[in-house]
């Protein structure tokens, strides 16, 4: 696993060298992932997507240029995502950013409005990256949906209703605090505790004896990349027998895997993997077939977004506009739907996927859906 992880992070960073060199002529936009550090996990599984919408758009001649990636490593963290935003908008000056994980895309929001360069986020799920204003687009449900998707579920079906939640210190783990204090008590269930955990620990028995003591039926994880895999680990090792209860972050190979994550629950947006929908078949086939395994609702986020560009620009292309940010803006207030991997979607007002949401079951195998949830 050690060895396809690296594999992959180097072709991510070959694909990017490749598109530096690439003629004037092709069509660039830019990617924002983390390429290193503790979260690069999430930056392999995101390219996947991602080149291979690059690939069938290329395939299918949508565009009058060949369209290329120009990759930045953002490490995850906001510093790091400015330094590549600027680049990307100053020096290789893309109209399109994919953008990842919510501290990094608040970071680089104002770039985006100020310079009228649209980015797209399809991994962070804060629910305050709905207001990042025009230029700022969110193809994944954010966190207010997969919360108020899960916690119904949880109390009618599973029976559960004293909730422990324990989350990162940072903006994603805010949100999701936020989130479950508001949704809660309107669905008959109580959060009997909250506790933050710095983004950088990785010890946490002394969390599981604050866990133990509340007594809660469920707890629900709200961290990503290891630390997640150790909070679940440490959890179970320190007899904590409680369901888990997490958000699409759990959608990765490294907790899928894991085996204290057995029967963990966690929501993401509703994909059918099996649908004859020409956009999806196509590529589910593709993915097993490069890749030898399913794609995650992850892969398919990047997917769309990067073909949800391809359909913008070929409309602007076919009208002899420019494809600039704000052109790519306008095109999409006015195409209302897109043909995507999970079917027809639609955007809100604000920028953000509307998606029915599903709740999964991790299995071992990439997770089963237990439940579809319309919002």
């Amino acid at each position: 696993m050690i060895f396809a992880k690296k594999t992959l992070s180097i072709s991510l960073l070959a694909f990017a060298a490749w598109g530096a060199c690439a003629q004037a002529a092709d069509l660039k936009i830019g990617a924002l992932f983390p390429m290193s550090g503790p979260n690069a996990t999430y930056g392999d599984i995101f390219g996947t997507g991602a080149n291979l919408a690059a690939e069938h758009i290329n395939a299918d001649k949508i565009l009058k240029e060949k369209l290329t990636i120009q990759y930045e490593d953002s490490q995850a963290l906001p510093q790091q995502g400015v330094i590549g935003m600027n680049k990307l908008v100053n020096v290789t000056k893309v109209p399109y950013v994919l953008s990842a994980f919510t501290g990094v895309s608040k970071a680089i929001s104002t770039t985006a409005a100020r310079t009228k360069t649209v980015a797209i986020n399809g991994g962070g799920v804060g629910p305050d990256l709905a207001d990042l204003g025009p230029y700022f687009w969110n193809i994944i449900p954010l966190a207010n949906f997969e919360v108020k998707a899960i916690i119904p579920y949880l109390i009618k079906e599973r029976k559960l209703k004293r909730f422990v939640l324990v989350y990162v210190d940072d903006p994603l783990g805010a949100s999701i605090r936020k989130e479950m204090t508001d949704t809660l008590p309107k669905a008959g269930g109580e959060l009997v505790e909250a506790l933050s955990v710095p983004a950088s620990s990785q010890q946490f028995s002394g969390i599981a004896a604050r866990v133990r003591a509340a007594k809660p039926d469920a707890i629900y994880i709200a961290s990503y990349g290891s630390q997640e895999a150790q909070i679940v680990k440490q959890f179970r090792d320190n007899g904590l027998k409680q369901q888990l209860v997490s958000y699409s972050a759990f959608s990765i190979p490294e907790i899928n895997k894991l085996p204290e994550a057995a029967g963990a629950l966690y929501t993401t947006q509703n994909v059918d993997w099996n649908s004859t929908d020409p956009v999806t078949k196509r590529f589910v086939d593709d993915y097993k077939k490069k890749y030898n395994k399913m794609p995650t609702a992850y892969v398919a986020n990047y997917y769309n977004a990067v073909r949800l560009f391809g359909l913008l620009a070929q409309q602007l292309e076919k009208q002899g506009k420019p494809v600039t940010g704000e052109n790519l803006l306008a095109q999409r207030i006015e195409t209302k739907t897109f043909d995507l991997v999970g079917g027809k979607a639609t955007f809100a007002s604000n920028g953000t996927v509307i998606s029915a949401m599903q709740v999964n079951e991790v299995d071992g195998k990439g997770g089963k859906v237990v439940s579809v949830v319309s919002q």
